[in-house]
This record gives C-alpha cells, sequence and structure tokens, in this order.
C-alpha cells in the first residue's frame, strides 16, 4: 500500500471541512436502526471513493480493523438481539429470529456506512495541516492544539521503541518466550518512556512560549474554498436521501423508541 496514495478532488479540502462533513454524515445514521438508511449511505459512499479513485485494495487495506468488526457486531446482535417473529434457532440466551436477523443486517451495515467515510476521508491528511485547520477557522485554543499535534507526532516515535525494544530483547536473548509477560514488561516500559519524553516535551515547549495565552501567528494559513462547500453539501445530502429512503420504505427505527 502506498502511503502517499492521493484522493481525487478531496485532497483540496480543509482537514477541518473533511472532520466536519464525516461529523453531518454520520451522526443522523445514528438516530435511526434500520437496514435501508444505512444501505443507501453506503452505496453512495461507495460510488463517491471509487470516483474519487480508491480501489478495492485501497480500500481493504485502510479499512479492515472495520471490515473485521462489523460481521462480529452484526454475530452479537444476531444471537442476542430483539427477539421478534419467527424463532429459529435457539440455544440458552442466544435466540435467531426474524427480528435479531433483521437487526445484525441493520447493525452490521451501519458499522461499516459509519465508519468507512471516517478512514478514508482522513486517510492522507497531514497532522500540522489539521492543527492549522482546528486554530484557525475552528477557533480552538492553541494550547490544546499544539499539545494534540506535538502527541501526534509521537506517535510513530512510540512504534519505533516498541519496535527497537523489542529487537534488543531478543538479541540479550529475554524475548522469544513467555509473549504475555514481554507484552506486559514492554508495555510498562514503553509507558515510563512516554511519560519521560511526555515531560520534557512540554518543558521545552512551555520555554518556546507554546503555553501562552496571548493571540499567536501562524506559518501557514488554513483556508477554506468551494470544494470545501462541496463536500460539506455531498455529506448532507447523503444523510438526508438515507433518512428519506428509511422513512420512505417504512424501516425508519428512531433508537430512542
Amino acid at each position: 500500500m502506498n502511503p502517499a496514495a492521493r484522493l481525487r478532488l478531496v485532497d483540496r479540502v480543509n482537514p477541518v471541512s473533511r472532520l466536519a462533513a464525516a461529523m453531518l454524515l454520520t451522526t443522523p445514521l445514528l438516530l435511526t436502526v434500520d437496514w435501508v438508511s444505512a444501505a443507501v449511505a453506503l452505496v453512495v459512499q461507495l460510488l463517491l471513493f471509487a470516483i474519487a479513485g480508491v480501489t478495492p485494495g485501497m480500500l481493504v487495506a485502510r479499512t479492515w480493523p472495520i471490515l473485521i468488526a462489523a460481521p462480529i457486531a452484526g454475530l452479537s446482535m444476531l444471537l442476542y438481539g430483539r427477539p421478534e417473529g419467527t424463532e429459529y434457532w435457539s440455544f440458552w440466551l442466544a435466540r435467531v429470529t426474524d427480528g435479531s436477523i433483521e437487526l445484525a443486517v441493520a447493525v452490521t451495515v451501519r458499522v461499516l456506512a459509519i465508519g468507512l467515510p471516517a478512514v478514508l476521508l482522513f486517510m492522507n491528511v497531514d497532522p500540522t495541516e489539521l492543527a492549522d485547520g482546528l486554530a484557525q477557522i475552528a477557533r480552538l485554543p492553541s494550547r490544546f492544539v499544539l499539545g494534540a499535534l506535538a502527541g501526534a507526532r509521537l506517535v510513530g516515535l512510540f512504534i519505533e521503541d516498541w519496535r527497537a525494544m523489542a529487537l534488543s530483547r531478543r538479541a540479550r536473548g529475554i524475548g522469544d518466550r513467555g509473549a504475555v509477560r514481554r507484552f506486559a514488561t514492554m508495555a510498562f516500559a514503553l509507558l515510563v518512556l512516554a511519560i519521560r519524553r511526555g515531560s520534557k516535551l512540554a518543558t521545552a515547549m512551555e520555554a518556546r512560549g507554546f503555553g501562552s495565552d496571548h493571540p499567536r501567528t501562524w506559518a501557514r494559513e488554513s483556508r477554506v474554498g468551494w470544494p470545501d462547500a462541496a463536500l460539506l453539501c455531498l455529506a448532507v445530502g447523503i444523510a438526508a436521501l438515507a433518512i428519506w429512503a428509511a422513512v420512505w420504505a417504512g424501516t425508519f427505527h428512531p433508537v430512542w423508541s
């Protein structure tokens, strides 16, 4: 998988607009539990992502945790969902009925419809660009934004530290046995290292004035334009179409009822 893979049209959208579009698209889908709205939203999303240049291989490589979590969530609903209609199989607390089958399908498709856009819209977002947008467009406090940016930049170092610790333990002959014990000791060592590194980073940032409450300037200006407005309109349109389809089909089922 090429880490520099790009999305046509979407790459011109500000990261803050992508975040807003993901929220506008997925929030309405959380208000109902039915398969029609989720299926409509998922089909339109896959079509738009195909137009944007998302290939099947890219889709699987980027969203495989969601592709695994969706059927697992559906399976739990299948076995322990609402018991309505004809019962096909039962064992102790598990009961497979018409109601549980419908709920399982709805939950599986809904997890995909909510998770896929959230992942794909941010597949190539630069954390610095996102921080610039959050501070300049969303007007979030600069101390919070810069702290989050610093934390995001350290994630890659944690991965490298974990790999280095594993290699060093294996070189000393203590890394090939006891998988649970090895994981626990390495996790504790990484936690200590993270705390020390975080403390040093916080001190360095305070010394350079990053913790000041005075208004600050930014090296790069974060802007929004017509691509941002187009993406937001698409998100609202997809959500409205999905809810309308559920109401028209008679499957709209609010979560509060």
